[in-house]
């Protein structure tokens, strides 16, 4: 279309103009469909994760009384009140957290530009100017003031893919948020855990030097007495030096534990340190049990659930939308422009004042030749999508094995505990018996020795034993996604700091 500019008494005019232009504006609402809707790939992306999942789980959970299903509070029925507040201050302080959601806003502001480029464009412009056409001629004054308007119609749906695309990897970038709280909370939890079997295990191992240094002691004056032989006063030695260096060996192992608690809280160690001791006191000699999980029947069902696995299933959905848009770019392309402004020419004969306006160029371009770029293009493209479908089917197959692995676990320990717990008690009644008839002289210190050996490792491995369970129940927390659910990617924070 051509341009037309009205001056004068033609500016009447120019409300035929407004009314072309605004027609222009109305058509971006009438965007045409592209060849894959967003329906599509979420449904391309349901139909790869239900192919790729087994039909049931190949190691069941036997019913447990209070199973509930995982969820965000979960914690709380450890009967503990000191995990969640420090599972709180992980999320809090976490560089992970933080990387995530400054993630989620890069992605938030990509999908606006996406949406955006669906739209007409509008500027303003103004212009002055000043110019003498012939030498000695009067000089001509001009000022311009203008709205100009620009619009490519999606005419085969390429920026209505790259807006999809752009929307499913915000998605993306929110479920991995989640991933990534959820994650965190379960390694603080096992963390957790695990020192509070290192401090039962330590005060086994007190008492088991407070012994070994006792029973050194009496042989030490029985020898001097020569009531023992020096063989035994030495083994009795050896023994107590061997209880102080295991001793010292799980302090160790617990200030470890504790230091790595204090990188994942950035609470500052002593103030850690007083609220474990008070965690302590209020359970003396209780390691934190986790309570029982509900397990659905169907994996691919459950596994949905998953935030890593919808963060796959929404990259997949973004290759798709990728695909269509590359497609897309080797369709010809529409363009409309148009502008309206007022106009005022000043100069020796008067002052001329009005409206302009024009509609158009609308322009159609066809690529005919770009040496092989826009199919390059496409085919990277349709490598993407079939990389994003692999990616999936990798994960569905790692969160089946995970939650696979942590029932076993959970089968495993429970068949072991209550054997554990009767042999712990047997070998701990055999080592009171053990040292009564040694005080008595009825038992060698080598059967002291050997009774109190026994009775150590069975008490360790049952302490072992439920740290096994506790973080196998935390690892199946984990693996069923943690409470999360589709609806809350919202819930993902719109700023730094606020997990």
């Amino acid at each position: 279309m051509s341009a037309r500019t009205a001056l004068g008494a033609q500016g009447a005019r120019a409300p035929v103009a407004l009314a072309a232009l605004a027609a222009a504006w109305l058509l971006a609402g009438c965007a045409t469909s592209r060849p894959t809707a967003p329906a599509d790939a979420a449904a391309a992306a349901a139909a790869t994760m239900a192919t790729s999942a087994p039909p049931a789980w190949q190691t069941p959970l036997a019913p447990e009384a209070g199973a509930r299903a995982a969820a965000p509070g979960w914690w709380q029925a450890f009967g503990d009140p000191l995990l969640p507040e420090l599972i709180a201050a992980a999320q809090q302080a976490s560089p992970g957290l933080s990387a995530a959601a400054l993630r989620i806003e890069q992605a938030r502001a990509a999908r606006v530009a996406a949406a955006g480029a669906l739209l007409p464009t509008l500027d303003a412009a103004a212009g002055a100017s000043r110019a003498r056409t012939l030498p000695g001629a009067p000089s001509t004054d001009s000022t311009s003031l203008s709205a100009q308007a620009g619009w490519e119609i999606d005419l085969f749906g390429a920026r209505g893919a790259a807006r999809d695309a752009a929307t499913a990897r915000l998605e993306a970038a929110q479920a991995a948020w989640h991933a990534a709280r959820v994650a965190l909370a379960a390694e603080v939890g096992s963390s957790y855990v695990a020192l509070r079997a290192c401090e039962a295990q330590l005060e086994v191992t007190a008492a088991d030097q407070r012994s070994r240094e006792q029973t050194s002691s009496l042989t030490e004056q029985s020898a001097r007495a020569g009531l023992a032989a020096p063989a035994a006063a030495a083994l009795a030695r050896a023994s107590a030096a061997q209880g102080r260096a295991q001793r010292a060996q799980q302090a160790s192992a617990c200030a470890s534990l504790v230091k790595s608690l204090t990188a994942l809280t950035a609470l500052d160690e002593p103030t850690l340190r007083q609220r474990l001791a008070a965690a302590a006191r209020a359970q003396p000699h209780d390691q934190p049990r986790a309570p029982a999980l509900a397990l659905a029947t169907v994996p691919a069902a459950l596994l949905e659930r998953r935030p890593d696995l919808v963060a796959s299933a929404r990259q997949l959905q973004a290759a798709t939308a990728d695909r269509d848009a590359a497609r897309a770019a080797r369709w010809p392309r529409l363009s409309l422009a148009g502008s309206i402004g007022l106009l005022r020419v000043s100069g020796d004969s008067g002052t001329t004042s009005g409206s302009t306006w024009s509609l158009g160029p609308l322009t159609l371009s066809l690529p005919l030749f770009d040496g092989g770029r826009r199919a390059a293009d496409e085919a990277a493209a349709r490598a993407a999508y079939d990389d994003a479908v692999v990616q999936l089917q990798g994960a569905l197959r790692g969160a089946v094995r995970e939650v696979e692995e942590a029932l076993l676990a959970l089968e495993s320990t429970a068949a072991r505990e209550a054997d554990a717990g009767i042999a712990s008690e047997g070998f701990e009644a055999s080592l009171r018996a053990t040292e009564a008839r040694q005080r008595a002289g009825a038992a060698s210190l080598f059967e002291l020795e050997d009774a109190r050996r026994s009775a150590l490792a069975a008490h360790s491995a049952l302490i072992e034993l439920r740290r096994e369970r506790a973080t196998a129940w935390i690892t199946l927390y984990r693996a069923l996604g943690g409470g999360f659910a589709a609806e809350a990617l919202a819930a993902a924070p719109r700023t730094l700091g606020s997990p």
